[in-house]
């Protein structure tokens, strides 16, 4: 018997919906599971046209997180859903998919959250978006699991131009710690989470082996890339006027907060999270920049 009449004599696969599929994780995931050939993946996407240019594995679905209608159905016989959104200031995402996911009966829901959530201090618009997500999930009726990262190491490509044009890496507060993880150990946390057992009603923090500083990270891609790279530490003001090139006041204080609380402290504690999810250490700053060093030394123009 060939392996498609091997699975069709399994059963139908299980069917695995991404909400957020573009995103970073949703991505790293789709791969994971597409690769096992075990599972029907669908991609949630508002642009199929536009998601099937990125090259992503599975089936791409178009549903807007505005739409409840597009939701309801792209849900329909859903076995999991991760449910990853990126807009604080769009809460209706979040229930529009959990009533979505409701109305389909989705026997669970991975629910990419965020470490700050527990911080009692973290008081940010972004937070308490999280925060009001996790509390929507738990009343939702929902079989649910939650990852909470601390930030990604992925952050590092923003300084990838300055890298590349000038040796140079500009951050603010560059001493301070963060136990910053690779997005592909969130993937793999969520690869585990919806498809293996024991993760019902479970909370992953999810971080790296240790924490590490915008100094030291500057430190260990000169080291990768094999060239001399420079650190200059910038005012939080002058980082607060290049965040409102880009973002509206209110997500440029949540940054600002955000940074502050990582001065004090409140970001270097090292969970457990990864190892306890996928059985697997966490993977350090220095591999995952091993991994990307052709990021820093390709960059568009």
């Amino acid at each position: 018997m060939n392996a498609a009449g091997s699975r069709a004599a399994q059963g139908p696969l299980r069917r695995i919906v991404l909400a957020g599929a573009t995103g970073t994780v949703g991505r790293l995931t789709a791969a994971r599971l597409a690769a096992t050939g075990t599972y029907d993946v669908a991609l949630l996407t508002r642009d199929p046209a536009k998601a099937a240019a990125l090259g992503l594995p599975g089936r791409l679905v178009g549903a807007e997180f505005a739409s409840p209608a597009t939701l309801r159905t792209a849900l329909r016989g859903a076995d999991a859903l991760l449910l990853v959104t990126n807009d604080p200031l769009r809460p209706e995402h979040d229930v529009n998919l959990l009533d979505a996911a409701a109305a389909a009966g989705t026997p669970h829901v991975v629910k990419l959250s965020a470490q700050a959530v527990t911080d009692p201090d973290a008081d940010d618009v972004i937070t308490r978006w999280q925060r009001a997500n996790e509390e929507r999930l738990r009343a939702s009726g929902l079989p649910w699991t939650l990852l909470r990262p601390r930030s990604f190491m992925t952050h590092a490509l923003a300084w990838r131009r300055d890298i590349a044009r000038y040796g140079v890496v500009r951050a603010v507060h560059g001493d301070s710690l963060n136990a910053a993880v690779d997005p592909a150990d969130i993937a793999d946390a969520a690869v585990h989470a919806l498809t293996g057992s024991g993760h019902l009603g479970r909370t992953y923090a999810l971080t790296g082996p240790r924490a590490i500083s915008a100094r030291e990270k500057t430190a260990t891609l000169s080291e990768v890339l094999g060239r001399p790279l420079v650190f200059d530490e910038i005012s939080l003001d002058r980082a607060r006027e290049e965040w409102r090139r880009r973002l509206p006041e209110v997500l440029v204080e949540a940054l600002t907060l955000s940074a502050e609380r990582q001065h004090r402290g409140a970001k270097a504690a090292v969970a457990s999270g990864v190892r306890d999810a996928t059985g697997h250490a966490p993977r350090s700053f220095r591999a995952w920049a091993t991994e990307q060093a052709p990021a820093f030394t390709h960059v568009p123009a």
